[in-house]
């Protein structure tokens, strides 16, 4: 079992930035960190993903150049660097830690992923 603890969310402006935390109980090098998020009313969607060895990030589309994915070895945590927020940008969001390599596509769907947090809320106002 790994267990994720997500912090850093909260009530913004648009423009302005936010950098969620993931903290894991325990990390492996296969592991793949993703950030999800869900809006009222949509389904979750893929936003970010971190393989937890190598350098290698993957963004959707709605989110390249604004948002940045990392991690911290020496911490177990992952991070969301969020940039340049807008109104669309509101949701729960969630880490989630996959415990396998798996394709550039699988990466990005909720169901391939085996642990959740409990989701933080970012609400981005005019």
């Amino acid at each position: 079992q790994v267990q994720l603890v997500e912090a850093g969310g909260g009530l913004v402006q648009a423009g302005d930035s936010l950098r969620l935390s993931c903290a894991a109980s325990r990390t492996s090098v296969n592991y793949i960190m993703g950030w999800f998020r869900q809006a009222p009313g949509k389904e979750r969607e893929f936003v970010a993903a971190i393989p937890w060895s190598g350098s290698i990030t993957y963004y959707a589309d709605s989110v390249k150049g604004r948002f940045s994915i990392s991690r911290d070895n020496t911490k177990n945590t992952g991070y969301l660097q969020m940039n340049s927020l807008k109104r669309e940008d509101t949701a729960i969001y969630y880490c989630a830690v996959r415990s396998s390599p798996t394709t550039y596509f699988q990466l990005r769907s909720s169901r391939s992923y085996d642990y959740w947090g409990q989701g933080t809320q970012v609400t981005v106002s005019s």
